[in-house]
């Protein structure tokens, strides 16, 4: 008996959230399950982002295997114009982790001027990561939204415990797009959606940060919470769910022992650039199975391999 497929087509969709103001890109829309082209076609491919610091060459010092391919960009700017030209690349994720009162505890101004240098410098759409200080995060995406108007960034991310702050300067008052960052808990995605929707914040404004962790760590919440947000977002038509979902892999990936051993610690490992670039990959790949519409990535095969793969299933 020949085989007849019967699409599953869901009457509810991801909404579309676009980012970049001259170069654009649109996260989500579909109204199938991750990569089930085979039902009905999918119109906005998962976008790949890379992670640069504001730390800089400070921070890429501490993993070797990237100095090669930053070599020559000794500023931020330089760094973000750098990974641009990675193949597969889609976007930038600055990430102000010097920002942290407990670290370096750059000034605001310090931040903001970067902010607006790297935008100005690349030719594709920014994310802005804060440094995890609620507090300091708060000042600092308000004042970025209010300097980068009219760019259209996505502020990666507003938690509960300062959604109002941000959500009312980037979602309200400045016109930018606003990441809700919850603890691996669909409960918890869901009330955030919530509150910034009660705010005023168009649901078209939100992409979900749902969280992250590197496979083999606790990553079966990660897969299986992104996986029940994908299916109730269509197969049960909550509105509150169906933002897009970018997932941060850069920063769980390259923070576990695997790839931060060096290989004379452990030879029989084998190479730590291919274990790290391993993480990352597999990382990658589980969560956009899942239904992640964006990843953000920071080595280049990385980007490469997580591209390829998008493509090979789109």
């Amino acid at each position: 008996m020949p085989f007849k497929n019967k699409p599953q087509v869901f009457g509810a969709a991801i909404n579309t959230v676009e980012l970049g103001s001259d170069y654009k890109m649109t996260l989500g829309g579909e109204n199938v399950l991750p990569f089930y082209t085979f039902d009905g076609p999918i119109a906005n491919a998962p976008k790949i982002g890379v992670e640069i610091s504001d730390l800089g060459t400070e921070v890429e010092d501490a993993f070797p295997i990237l100095k090669e391919f930053y070599a020559g960009a000794s500023t931020v700017v330089e760094m973000a114009k750098k990974a641009c030209t990675m193949p597969g690349a889609d976007f930038i994720c600055l990430k102000l982790e010097g920002a942290d009162p407990n670290g370096e505890n750059k000034s605001v101004e310090e931040c903001v001027q970067l902010a607006k240098d790297v935008c100005d410098a690349i030719d594709k759409p920014l994310v802005i990561a804060g440094c995890k200080n609620v507090d300091k995060d708060a000042e600092l995406f308000t004042k970025i939204a209010e300097a980068l108007q009219g760019k259209n960034v996505l502020l990666y991310s507003a938690k509960e415990e300062n959604y109002k702050s941000v959500g009312a300067a980037a979602g309200l008052a400045y016109g930018q797009k606003v990441g809700a960052e919850s603890a691996v808990d669909i409960n918890l995605a869901k009330q955030l959606n919530v509150l910034l929707t009660q705010l005023g914040v168009n649901a078209g404004a939100i992409v979900m940060n749902i969280g992250s962790a590197a496979a083999g760590y606790g990553f079966e919440y990660v897969a299986s919470t992104i996986d029940r947000v994908k299916l109730a977002a269509l197969s049960q038509n909550d509105a509150q769910l169906q933002m897009p979902i970018m997932t941060n892999i850069a920063s769980e990936a390259w923070s576990v022992k695997e790839a931060v051993m060096p290989e004379a610690d452990a030879p029989e490992w084998g190479s730590q650039e291919t274990r790290g670039i391993d993480m990352e990959v597999v990382t990658a790949s589980a969560c956009l199975a899942a239904g992640s519409d964006a990843v953000i990535l920071k080595h280049p095969v990385s980007v490469e391999k997580i591209s390829a793969l998008i493509n090979a299933l789109m």
